[in-house]
């Protein structure tokens, strides 16, 4: 599994795609933030991390798709797949290694962005614990992302329709409270209660206030997990269909 892990972190790392992402992150990020603090209207300049990532989920859940979409389209394409599978490795230690290398890949952008509160720490004042939350919180939620990117890349043999796809879900999820709201929804408590467990955005906002949940770890961790069992028995389903 740690030989898979290692190659596909090559295959990042030894070509231009993990940089330019990376420099594609750092762009955004830094925009966000020149931005936010550009708007700034007071005579005592104050700025929110935590805010910051809250606000602009949106921009930064655009990078994910793009970093899942060739995870396993890429290899069906290619013809590689067969190979693949038939190697001494079983299905899960394959999606857990690629998922590793990608989340490895996210948090080296995340790690990158720290130029930023530190700069900010280093003129002025930053509450570490709420910046760590909101980190937390940050990081979480991209692998819940990459999870489900990595699911809708298993299922097509195109990379550009899996990031297309991937980038609709995504944002989609962004929208659950919106949806949550409606007056189809609101109608029905039950369905209203569902719809607002399953919004990571509403969980986000806890960790983006500097609390840390354990109900909150759980769930991302657990639908992480399930995410990544669901591509599992899907590639299990297509692999015994071929034999």
């Amino acid at each position: 599994m740690f030989a898979l892990y290692k190659k596909e972190l090559q295959a990042f790392f030894f070509s231009p795609f993990a940089y330019v992402l990376t420099a594609l992150f750092m762009l955004i990020f830094s925009f966000g933030f020149i931005t936010s603090i550009a708007n700034l209207d007071s005579s005592t300049l104050k700025f929110s991390f935590p805010d910051f990532f809250y606000n602009n989920f949106f921009y930064f859940i655009f990078i994910i798709p793009l970093l899942t979409m060739r995870s396993f389209a890429d290899e069906r394409r290619g013809g590689t797949e067969v190979l693949l599978y038939s190697s001494p490795l079983t299905v899960t230690q394959i999606v857990l290694a690629k998922f590793f290398a990608i989340a490895t890949v996210f948090l080296f952008m995340v790690i990158l962005s720290l130029f930023f509160p530190f700069y900010a720490a280093a003129t002025g004042q930053v509450i570490w614990s709420a910046l760590i939350c909101a980190y937390t919180g940050f990081f979480l939620w991209g692998l819940v992302c990459i999870a489900l990117g990595m699911l809708l890349s298993s299922l097509t043999g195109n990379a550009i329709i899996a990031a297309i796809i991937g980038e609709i879900v995504m944002e989609g999820l962004l929208f659950l409270d919106q949806f949550a709201a409606t007056r189809l929804v609101s109608a029905y408590p039950h369905l209203n209660s569902v719809v607002t467990w399953f919004s990571m955005q509403r969980r986000f906002i806890y960790f983006s206030q500097g609390m840390f949940r354990l109900e909150d770890l759980v769930f991302f961790i657990s639908l992480t997990a399930l995410v990544l069992i669901w591509n599992i028995i899907s590639i299990e389903k297509r692999r015994w269909s071929h034999r």
